[in-house]
């Protein structure tokens, strides 16, 4: 089987994980959106890593979607929303047993790229590494945080961990990676809506504190009848150490409002609503808050699905 990393999404977890590879001597190639993408990538001569002001490029190789060779290995860094279809149109390369890693915010995403790929193994993971883009083809390193990775479907770790061990990528295989995201989940959902619609920092959210307790309690409570109790446990106190944590950032979902992109709601404070519908749960206050932010995206000419 080959070593080759293909990396489907430049953008900043995914040019992070590409340049630390790349750092380690590992077989890396990105997969651009077009040739113009691919062109443009040439021109800049590969990818920057800012840490600690410093910036170093790798001329990582690149290549489109429609390049011939096959994909054993596949790190899907793209936004949730656009996910499935990447991958559906990669899917005619991918070698049988090829092994993908998930990298999406939220859940609803991962089954829906499994479905596309029956033939190929999906790793979920969850990642708390902070980074950023200041410009194209230039990833600033933000923080120092962890990656989990779990196969639901499958408790045996890969072979390849100890790459993301050389190229200095802290990560922990877990059984239980549907704990993590759940956990990921309900904590993006008690605080990145709230942010958007009280137009603030986290940090502003200390002015809401019941509407925040409000929103844990309910989400506490899905968690619980969805089978992750150990993911609701003392959910409120964790949110509440995050928003103060982080109190002066904006969440990434404030972030893509403001510059008029697309949001993850549909994988985030939706996935949650849908998934308390087929439980039979009505949760008021997160469904009112789902239906807030739908009209206050949709007022703004932004996707709400």
């Amino acid at each position: 089987m080959s070593s080759t990393w293909h990396i489907l999404g430049a953008g900043s977890l995914g040019s992070l994980w590409a340049c630390r590879l790349a750092q380690a001597g590992k077989a890396v190639r990105l997969i651009l959106r077009d040739p113009a993408r691919l062109h443009a990538y040439e021109a800049a001569g590969g990818l920057s890593l800012v840490h600690n002001g410093q910036a170093q490029r790798h001329a990582i190789p690149a290549e489109t979607a429609d390049a011939g060779t096959p994909i054993h290995r596949l790190l899907v860094a793209c936004k949730a929303y656009d996910a499935p279809a990447a991958v559906a149109q990669l899917a005619p390369r991918l070698a049988r047993n090829a092994e993908l890693v998930l990298l999406q915010n939220g859940l609803g995403s991962q089954d829906e790229v499994a479905s596309q790929v029956p033939h190929a193994r999906c790793i979920f993971a969850s990642s708390t590494e902070g980074a950023f883009r200041e410009a194209d083809w230039q990833v600033n390193f933000a923080g120092h945080g962890f990656n989990w990775l779990g196969d639901p479907a499958n408790p045996l770790p890969p072979d390849w961990l100890d790459d993301l061990t050389d190229a200095g990528i802290p990560h922990q295989w877990t059984p239980d990676i549907l704990t993590r995201l759940w956990r990921k989940l309900a904590l993006n959902c008690a605080i990145n809506p709230l942010t958007v619609l009280h137009a603030c920092r986290n940090g502003g959210l200390a002015e809401h504190h019941c509407e925040v307790a409000t929103l844990c309690a309910e989400l506490a409570e899905l968690l619980q009848h969805c089978g992750q109790p150990e993911a609701a446990t003392d959910l409120q106190v964790e949110v509440e150490r995050v928003i103060q944590a982080t109190a002066a950032n904006y969440s990434s979902m404030y972030q893509d409002v403001r510059q008029g992109r697309r949001t993850e709601i549909h994988y985030l404070l939706g996935h949650a609503c849908r998934v308390a519908a087929r439980h039979g749960r009505h949760l008021a206050h997160l469904e009112r808050l789902h239906r807030r932010l739908v009209e206050h995206l949709n007022a703004r000419g932004l996707p709400s699905d």
